[in-house]
């Protein structure tokens, strides 16, 4: 019988410890991890003087981290694997979505290519999973979808994923509503909606039709809601409502939720109470945006929120900016709430690993355990906390035991 494979000299956070100066500093240790089937078996200290029976893989004392999770994406709006080009400016919203409406058709056949692309590119930084929002609109019907399903299908295995079938152009439009459920129909395991006020133009109509269609095929919602100030706030509060009434407690996320960093803090406080009640998630792609506020992702942690990053669409007709490195959006957080000692720099790491973390708040080791699927990040750092500061942009890659980027 096969003895499985061991990594050897994997460094692995294991606590930490006070300074004199009052500063806490993270403790690591080497270790040997067995691993088999796709799960660990055995985690041993580096120095124990057992024999390792089986195949042996020297990590020369990498810094393990636990894999990535890209949580919103768009896989089929990326010129990734096209000739470049720039975005052409616009106006406003309503333009935007006018030339991407007239782009659909002359992308939709290369689907397939370019979102295969930009998951190589998303693996290589460490992400083991993707939640891709797909368009689903009266131009090109369900092309995209069939492009995402198909570059996904090839790294079945290595990425799982989510895909939210997405209404860019307007969920409330005659033949929309049919679409989606034939998205639904065809492999979207999500439902979509879109700025139920900025781009339904009728708030409570559009969140009811999303609801509808989710509960149709008990499927669980992404939003995007980039409505902001008080009629962004009233369209979360409403959703909680739908939610509560549906019995749908988590199973519904936000993304972007500009409007809840809109208001203030009372009212904060207030909704988050609510979100929390409802377990609804919160979806952040912390953009640079001197003209608007951030969701208060630190306040809607302290309430228990599920609070996650994404790299959203990157290089497409939105924007020629992006790498697909979620860590990024980490980084960019921490720097932006001033988060500069080792500890809130070590946590901060949550919201790109779906809240897993090798040390918890008290800096107690919690992962990785034995019998844990058998997926790493590796790294040439001291820890977490220099992971997130620094980006170091060589990984190694490891998904169920076996090394799939390097």
């Amino acid at each position: 019988m096969s003895e499985g494979t061991w990594l050897t000299n994997v460094k692995l956070e294991i606590g930490e410890r006070q300074l004199a100066n009052g500063a806490y500093e993270t403790e690591t240790a080497l270790f040997h991890i067995q691993v088999k089937d796709g799960r660990i078996l055995e985690i041993k200290d580096a120095d124990s003087i057992d024999d390792l029976q089986g195949q042996q893989l020297d990590m020369s004392g990498k810094l393990a981290i636990p894999p990535l999770k890209e949580m919103h994406n768009h896989l089929d709006k990326t010129y990734m694997a096209l000739d470049w080009k720039a975005v052409i400016p616009v106006a406003n919203l309503k333009e935007r979505l006018e030339l991407e409406a007239l782009e659909l058709v002359e992308l939709a056949d290369s689907t397939e290519q370019r979102a295969t692309k930009m998951i190589e590119t998303l693996l290589k930084y460490g992400v083991t999973h993707i939640r891709t929002h797909v368009n689903i609109d009266p131009y090109i019907g369900l092309k995209n979808l069939e492009g995402v399903k198909a570059a996904l299908e090839a790294f079945k295995g290595i990425v799982t994923h989510e895909i939210v079938a997405f209404p860019q152009h307007g969920l409330l439009r005659n033949e929309v509503p049919k679409l989606m459920r034939e998205a639904m129909r065809s492999g979207a395991t999500m439902v979509g909606g879109l700025d139920p006020a900025g781009i339904d133009q009728s708030i409570e109509k559009s969140l009811h039709e999303v609801m509808t269609i989710a509960t149709e095929f008990d499927a669980d919602v992404d939003i995007h809601l980039h409505d902001g100030g008080s009629v962004g706030y009233y369209t979360a509060d409403k959703w909680i409502d739908i939610v509560e009434e549906a019995g749908y407690k988590g199973r519904t996320a936000l993304s972007h939720s500009f409007c809840l960093g809109d208001v203030a803090v009372a009212q904060q406080e207030a909704i988050a109470k609510r979100l929390a009640d409802q377990d609804v998630a919160i979806m952040s792609t912390v953009p640079i945006n001197l003209n608007r506020t951030l969701p208060p992702i630190e306040l809607l942690d302290r309430h228990g929120i599920k609070v996650h990053f994404g790299c959203d669409g990157f290089y497409d007709s939105w924007s020629p900016y992006g790498t697909g490195d979620v860590l990024e959006k980490v980084t960019r957080f921490s720097e932006l709430n001033r988060k500069i000692d080792e500890r809130s720099l070590r946590y901060g790491l949550k919201y790109a690993t779906a809240g897993i973390t090798p040390l918890d708040k008290n800096g107690v080791r919690v992962w990785p355990k034995e019998n844990d699927e058998a997926s790493f990040v590796f790294f040439e750092a001291a820890s977490t906390a220099e992971v997130v500061a620094r980006k170091p942009q060589k990984r190694w890659v490891m998904v169920n035991g076996k090394m799939v980027s390097s």
